[in-house]
């Protein structure tokens, strides 16, 4: 199995502005998004190129997600330190890492 193009853990992932996990997975492995809970079940996926995303505007660390028409908020910094730098420029990383694999497969992959 190839490793995952991108893999996030400790992803507080939300919907409509309710917590589905604070501690949740996003991985995007062989073309195919997934987001996970803290317990590892699956939230939702879909083929990666099928996948909008965006980073809000004025958040470093988080990012917005449209998976099957349902739109998810993740945050790939640690949620609980509001205030810590190195912790938002991490998050900001994971985020910028996504979204360039997130575009990436949209670049790459046939439209039919």
């Amino acid at each position: 199995m190839a490793a995952p193009e991108f893999n996030a853990t400790g992803v507080r992932i939300e919907r409509s502005h309710r917590s589905l996990t604070r501690a949740g997975q996003v991985k995007i492995q062989d073309g195919r998004l997934e987001l996970l809970n803290s317990r590892g079940s699956e939230i939702d996926s879909a083929p990666v190129d099928s996948v909008h995303a965006r980073r809000p505007w004025l958040a470093r660390d988080r990012a917005r997600a449209t998976v099957n028409g349902h739109h998810y908020t993740l945050t790939l910094g640690d949620p609980d330190a509001e205030r810590d730098d190195e912790a938002k420029d991490e998050g900001e990383t994971a985020v910028n890492r996504f979204l360039e694999v997130v575009r990436s497969a949209h670049g790459s992959t046939p439209k039919h």
